[in-house]
């Protein structure tokens, strides 16, 4: 599939804020983290912007952005109108989360309630994002059940790296967000292993014998092209990354969304504490290259079936 910037900005930016909002709740109202409003409102403040941002820039994918409320009127049936409708629900409890950290210094009762109810619905909405792209049986490469997974675990992991930032540039720390960390990137790590060793192993279900129900009569192939030259589906449907810069671009997913978060963040455990915000800082740096590149190869690597009509 051909990566459109703003749906790949719009995944990793959105998946990060949720990622955040549900640990920086989990913590909050387990009273791991004090309830002070500038850390709130820098915690709480900065996943709703990744969040917002990312909702934002998914709608300049869209070929009529006017009629994308109309979309949300699908939720019984259309994955997409069920992940917008969760977005949206998403921001009430956040936001009264928000409120009661920042002005009131409150994560217990009525607002931790509320903390809670965020935290659930960013799982269900992230969720929700990736089945738009695992229910589509014409994609073998998102077709997995290792894409959800993927989406929840790069998610968490994204928001457990920065959290681990920001309570290291606040001075409020503790082992356990490392230990969160760790746990989310390992995880992730292997999560995402799975995934590409499933899409590499797995063989075509379909090809132009079965498609056109000509292959009892033996090999079928295409005389002739059915386009002079490239159209729409198969700029959109059918785009192809290089096998090696494919390993390549893999390699440095490798690389910076896992090796080097994991080593900086092991790192900061025995560091002082200046050197090791300077680390989470560049865990930071690494995760947003390697989940960017990583995105990048999520619809880079994925073809529609439609591109067997044209001999791929």
């Amino acid at each position: 599939m051909h990566p459109a910037y703003s749906v790949i900005f719009f995944t990793t930016a959105s998946g990060a804020g949720y990622g955040l909002l549900i640990l920086a709740a989990i913590f909050a109202v387990g009273g791991l983290l004090p309830a002070t409003g500038l850390l709130g409102l820098v915690l709480v403040g900065l996943a709703l912007a990744l969040i917002g941002g990312g909702l934002l820039s998914s709608t300049f994918h869209l070929g009529r952005p006017e009629r994308a409320v109309n979309a949300l009127s699908q939720w019984r049936t259309s994955w997409l109108s069920r992940e917008g409708v969760l977005a949206i629900a998403t921001f009430l409890p956040a936001g009264l989360f928000a409120v009661g950290w920042v002005f009131l210094g409150k994560t217990t009762g009525f607002f931790g309630w509320m903390g809670v109810a965020a935290a659930l619905l960013a799982v269900l909405t992230v969720f929700s994002t990736s089945m738009i792209y695992a229910s589509l049986t014409t994609i073998p490469q998102w077709n997995l059940a290792t894409v959800p997974m993927a989406y929840l675990a790069l998610g968490l992991m994204s928001g457990a790296v920065l959290l681990a930032f920001v309570t290291r540039l606040f001075g409020v720390h503790g082992t356990a967000v490392d230990v969160v960390a760790i746990a989310a990137i390992l995880i992730g790590w292997g999560v995402k292993t799975a995934y590409w060793t499933a899409i590499d192993g797995r063989l075509p279900e379909s090809d132009l014998g079965s498609a056109t129900g000509l292959g009892r009569f033996g090999a079928v192939r295409i005389l002739e092209q059915p386009h002079t030259e490239a159209n729409f589906l198969m700029h959109e449907m059918g785009y192809r990354v290089a096998r090696k810069h494919a390993r390549r671009l893999r390699s440095l997913a490798h690389v910076g969304l896992f090796a080097l978060p994991l080593l900086f963040v092991v790192a900061g455990l025995f560091a002082p504490e200046v050197t090791a915000t300077a680390m989470a800082a560049g865990a930071v740096l690494a995760l947003v290259v390697g989940l960017l590149t990583e995105r990048w190869l999520f619809f880079a690597e994925a073809r529609h079936d439609c591109m067997i009509w044209y001999g791929r």
